[in-house]
């Protein structure tokens, strides 16, 4: 049996979550049946300091659960269409966060398909993080879910380590251009994957 990651992955600063995730897989329970991906993508946001974290301006309703312990999910929608599933780092009151930007299908590939009948073939089914909520059915009812003792969303441990550092590509984050000097940031984290996404502010 897989491991799910416990409460001690996540409290840690989040660009060394983003890194671990990479290669873990992330699994939504829904209707009895698990659909799941391996994580090939992400982005580090951090916190009250990063013009591009939703935090930045204090707290607010839409994103009070990113002042959760970590391990907990920040779900919020964007662009009145899309539901992007960040996960919460560090400690309790330090709103920093990852985005989960794209996956790997590995289980349920089948209700992906029937999700997402834009999708151009399989790698499009999660090459974003619009895309992956919505092949997943991961919406605002998950926001401030668990992700330690969840049995709707979690994370199973496929990797005891992270993935070494010349294994991973890092680049500036995408879609945010309004943060000024912190658009240019090099928190964009992913693996030569097939299903990253392809291009700045994919969804």
């Amino acid at each position: 049996m897989t491991d799910r990651l416990d409460r001690a992955f996540y409290l840690r600063d989040p660009v060394a979550v983003a890194r671990a995730l990479l290669g873990q897989r992330l699994v939504r329970v829904d209707g009895g049946r698990r659909l799941a991906g391996v994580v090939v993508e992400t982005e580090a946001y951090l916190g009250r300091i990063d013009k591009a974290a939703h935090s930045y301006r204090g707290r607010t309703a839409r994103n009070a659960s990113m002042w959760r312990e970590g391990g907990h999910a920040y779900v919020y929608f964007i662009y009145g269409m899309h539901w992007c599933v960040n996960v919460v780092a560090g400690r309790e009151h330090d709103p920093v966060a990852v985005l989960i930007r794209a996956l790997e299908p590995t289980e349920g590939v089948d209700v992906m398909r029937a999700r997402r009948p834009a999708a151009r073939n399989d790698h499009d089914l999660c090459s974003g993080p619009g895309k992956l909520c919505q092949a997943l059915g991961i919406d605002k009812s998950l926001d401030g879910e668990d992700l330690v003792r969840s049995d709707r969303l979690f994370f199973e441990r496929l990797r005891k380590r992270a993935h070494p550092a010349r294994e991973i590509t890092v680049t500036p984050r995408v879609g945010v251009a309004y943060a000024e000097e912190w658009a240019a940031e090099p928190l964009r984290f992913h693996l030569e994957n097939l299903h990253v996404s392809r291009r700045a502010g994919a969804s």
